[in-house]
């Protein structure tokens, strides 16, 4: 099976948020133009045939404004229909008018935006007044009927509060991501906000309690795509798969990256969309090769590990940023995921005890009956079931 083709459009690294742990960010970043996004249209059309997810990320994406969007979503939407392609959008929301929420509205773009949890806690990490901006944004969002789903970033610190921003989430019936901090290659102190993995392990175990306590009434994504890792064996978010070539990152320049999280490193593009490289061209170039070198090191590194099939060493940045760019590691947040796919894999092999897998998932709504939670066994069901 193969995996998504992923395109993520970066009109700007420009943002005018000023979160503490942000290392996405460029004050001085051009803006994407639209004869860039035309150069993108062309270059897709012959690149392959799979069917397409452009996602515009940043920096904040709507720096670029409204014209932008009138124009590009068009073009890429008409010019390579074969494609099939589907939109999605990262923004803080602070610049969402309705103007180009409607644009937005037409071409049924979702959104995901970031609050780390109530206000105070929020505006602590992200700057005075940004609990305020996005949420603002977000009730514009929802009158235009745009979808809007919630990153959260969990540092060391806010980590402590983690009942606290769960309730915050729940009393909302907000849709859920969430993300560690990370450290950077382009951050001078790249470790000052970062989670501990052990801890970021313990943080998932708990989460996935909650949600089980909580069914119906909150989607934790992050716990969604673990439990679908267990279930199909097979990575289901860019984390969990050899992601080189089937997410790629446009610049505002043009510029092609294996990821948005190298954009603005020039030693981690891989060509120029005006260009119109081939597969086999991107794949000559030294950025392409270390992310090839890092699946290398995967496979050896982590053969004796029965995650491997679905975890796939996790994020090549996250593992490189620790060695300042060299292939000495995998991702560190290894102990997090080992910690919580083995607590998954645990609790379902104890659900499915003493009795056959296909008779377990006829059953299972018999098994949670007796149970004051329900087991991982209902969430993979409901993970697998038709929407």
């Amino acid at each position: 099976m193969k995996n998504p083709f992923h395109v993520m459009l970066i009109p700007t690294l420009g943002c005018p948020a000023h979160c503490s742990y942000c290392w996405s960010s460029d004050a001085g970043s051009p803006k994407m133009s639209i004869d860039t996004v035309r150069d993108v249209v062309t270059w897709l059309k012959e690149f392959r045939n799979d069917c397409v997810t452009f996602t515009f990320h940043g920096g904040e994406p709507l720096l670029a404004g409204a014209d932008f969007y009138r124009q590009a979503l068009p073009l890429l939407s008409q010019e390579l229909s074969h494609l099939n392609p589907e939109f999605a959008m990262q923004s803080n929301l602070w610049l969402l008018t309705p103007e180009i929420a409607e644009i937005l509205a037409q071409y049924k773009v979702p959104l995901g935006t970031s609050i780390d949890g109530p206000e105070e806690l929020n505006d602590l990490q992200r700057g005075d007044g940004y609990f305020a901006k996005t949420m603002k944004g977000y009730e514009m969002a929802r009158v235009h009927g745009l979808r809007v789903s919630f990153i959260c970033t969990f540092t060391n610190y806010s980590v402590k509060f983690r009942e606290e921003i769960f309730n915050f989430f729940l009393q909302n019936r907000f849709r859920l991501k969430l993300h560690p901090a990370l450290p950077s290659l382009r951050d001078s102190t790249p470790g000052q906000w970062a989670l501990d993995p052990d801890d970021y392990g313990e943080l998932l175990v708990f989460l996935l309690d909650k949600y089980l306590d909580n069914m119906g009434s909150i989607e934790i994504m992050n716990i969604n795509d673990l439990c679908r890792c267990i279930f199909t064996r097979r990575g289901s978010v860019c984390t969990f798969v050899n992601c080189t070539g089937n997410t790629l990152a446009i610049g505002p320049d043009g510029s092609i990256y294996p990821c948005y999280r190298f954009i603005g490193m020039p030693e981690w593009v891989m060509g120029h969309v005006r260009n119109t490289p081939t597969i086999e061209e991107l794949s000559c170039s030294d950025a392409w090769q270390k992310m090839h070198q890092y699946e290398e090191y995967v496979d050896e590194a982590c053969k004796g590990c029965k995650h491997l099939r679905y975890c796939r060493g996790g994020c090549p940045y996250n593992a490189i940023v620790p060695t300042g760019g060299k292939i000495a590691g995998v991702d560190p947040h290894c102990r997090a995921y080992m910690r919580i796919f083995n607590e998954i894999g645990t609790r379902l092999n104890d659900e499915m005890m003493g009795t056959s897998f296909l008779e377990g998932v006829s059953a299972f709504q018999g098994i949670q009956a007796a149970r004051k939670r329900p087991g991982v066994m209902a969430l993979m069901h409901k993970v697998h079931s038709p929407d």
